[in-house]
C-alpha cells in the first residue's frame, strides 16, 4: 500500500489498483484527476477536512466511490450519499479493510460545539484520527500526527505519539502553520517517534510512503 500527502489533512492510499481518499478539504488543491477510487473517508464535517466541491471534482471520474462518515458528515454533507460510520464499524471496500474509533472532535473552546468525528484504521496498520486524540485498541504501524490546529496543544500531541508507540509517523494537518512554525512541531514529533523506538518521515506535498 502506497500513502500519498496533499495538502493539509489530505492522504490518498493506493492499494492493487485501488484508491481511498481522506479527508478533501478547503485547504487542498483541487482534486481533478483522481482515478479507482473506491472510497473516500471524511472524519468530520469541518471544511478543511471537506468540501462539497472536492467531493464532486473526485466522483467526476469514480461516480461509484463510497463516501463513510460520522453523523455530523451526513447532516452536513446531505445532498451526498454519506454511508454513516461509528466507533466499532468494520467496512471491507475494494481492498481496504476500513476501522473506525471515536465519536468527538477535539475541544477547540467551550464555546464552540463539539462536533462528530470518527478516527480511521486502514488495514490494520495505518492510523488518522481526524482531529482527534483518539487511541486505537490496536498496535499501528504507520501514524499521521496532527501537528497545527485551534484545538492543538504540541505538548498533546507529543503524548499521543507516546501513547500510541507507532513504528513510523509522518505530520499532517499543517495548513495554519508556517514554515518556522512547521520546523517547531515537527521536530517535537520526530523525538517523541525517535523515544518509542519508530522512523519520523517528513512528507512533503506530494511526497508518497510505502506502508
Amino acid at each position: 500500500m502506497k500513502l500519498t500527502k496533499f495538502e493539509h489533512a489530505c492522504l490518498v492510499l493506493e492499494k492493487e489498483g485501488s484508491c481511498l481518499v481522506i479527508d478533501p478539504g478547503m485547504f487542498t488543491t483541487p482534486l481533478t484527476d483522481l482515478t479507482e477510487v473506491v472510497a473516500i473517508v471524511i472524519t468530520h464535517e469541518h471544511a478543511d477536512h471537506w468540501t462539497a466541491e472536492q467531493l464532486l471534482r473526485i466522483q467526476e471520474r469514480n461516480p461509484h466511490a463510497r463516501i463513510f462518515g460520522p453523523a455530523g458528515v451526513a447532516a452536513a454533507a446531505s445532498e451526498f450519499a454519506i454511508e454513516v460510520v461509528a466507533h466499532g464499524d468494520r467496512i471491507e471496500v475494494g481492498p481496504f479493510t476500513l476501522e473506525f474509533f471515536g465519536e468527538k472532535h477535539a475541544v477547540i473552546h467551550e464555546s464552540i460545539p463539539i462536533v462528530d468525528n470518527v478516527a480511521v484504521l486502514v488495514d490494520g496498520s495505518f492510523y488518522y484520527a481526524g482531529d482527534s486524540y483518539t487511541l486505537p485498541r490496536v498496535p499501528v504501524r504507520t501514524l499521521a500526527v496532527p501537528i497545527g490546529a485551534p484545538w492543538l496543544k504540541i505538548g498533546d500531541a507529543m503524548d499521543y505519539v507516546l501513547a500510541i508507540a507507532p513504528r513510523n509517523s509522518f505530520p499532517v494537518h499543517d495548513a495554519p502553520l508556517s514554515q518556522i512554525g512547521k520546523g517547531m512541531t515537527q521536530s517535537r514529533i520526530e523525538a517523541m517517534t525517535k523515544q518509542v523506538g519508530g522512523e519520523y518521515h517528513l512528507l512533503e506535498v506530494g511526497d508518497t510512503l510505502d506502508l
